[in-house]
């Protein structure tokens, strides 16, 4: 079990792991790869203090290298749930579990509002992880909506495990990582139908029977990460100390709010590692 697991890699969760490294504090950064965070895709970054004119991707590796060096153990992967055991949290990263004392959230903004249906189905029929449900449809129909990089792959891993897979994305050009055995349509508008349970996704108001839907996007909205967390005008409500309204969760950068900028998530993320080590002083 760690101290402190950090969720994203950006500068809010890697100032908070360097932080509770500071602190003597066993850390993990759970992240997908860094390339796909828009800072990386910045040509420069000319507001950041002492870093004058670099490259979002040097920001980061110049971070992620520091954190790496002080003892932070990071994870590449996506956290699609997590759940409090009376003694810590458990998380879930495709077919890994990882625990922790203690959780600081630092996922960025969401940018996509869920689909019509997405919210009123979640564990009935929606999932956000392919590997680790995947085997509940097995011998059926699943549609895979493809919002992040990898999932493709996810997709012929649910092909894999004997799923009947449909594929759907915005763009017209089927991704070429792709399995020619698995059906691809595009589609702008989407929406998951059911009774008490997915029934079918409807893909510009064509209706394919499915018994299951897989929405996978680069980041997880906290809410589905942990649904009784206060959120307000969209982001994570947290206090002054980066506390969240759930006991041992912490949230730090631009899943708080506004301004979106690093300066700002930095320190947040230097508070919420600090808040999150007086909290384990005190257990």
């Amino acid at each position: 079990m760690y101290d402190i697991a950090i969720l994203g890699g950006g500068p809010a969760g890697l100032s908070a792991a360097m932080t509770a490294r500071a602190r003597g504090k066993s850390t993990a950064v759970i992240s997908n790869d860094p390339a796909q965070s828009p800072l990386w895709k910045a040509d420069k970054v000319d507001n950041y203090p002492g870093v004058p004119n670099a490259s979002g991707k040097d920001l980061l590796e110049l971070m992620t290298k520091q954190a790496k060096e002080v003892g932070a153990e990071l994870i590449q992967g996506r956290v699609t749930s997590m759940m409090d055991t009376g003694d810590g949290f458990m998380l879930n990263a495709g077919t890994e579990i990882y625990e922790a004392s203690a959780v600081i959230i630092a996922t960025g903004v969401v940018g996509a509002k869920p689909l019509p249906g997405e919210t009123e189905y979640l564990g009935k029929g929606v999932s956000y992880c392919a590997t680790c449900d995947g085997m509940l449809y097995k011998s059926k129909k699943a549609a895979v909506v493809g919002r992040s990089a990898d999932a493709p792959e996810e997709a012929n891993a649910l092909k894999e495990m004997g799923v009947d897979v449909l594929y759907t994305g915005i763009s017209k050009k089927r991704p070429q990582s792709l399995s020619e055995e698995i059906p691809y349509i595009s589609a702008k508008k989407i929406e998951v139908v059911g009774d008490s349970t997915v029934t079918a996704i409807s893909l510009d108001g064509e209706p394919h029977e499915t018994s299951g839907v897989f929405i996978l996007r680069e980041t997880v909205a906290p809410t589905a990460l942990f649904p009784d967390i206060a959120m307000k005008g969209g982001y994570i409500k947290v206090d002054k100390a980066m506390k969240t309204s759930a006991k041992g969760v912490y949230a730090a950068g631009d899943c708080i709010g506004k301004p979106l900028q690093i300066a700002k998530a930095v320190g947040e993320g230097l508070i919420a590692a600090l808040s999150a080590v007086d909290y384990l002083s005190k257990k």
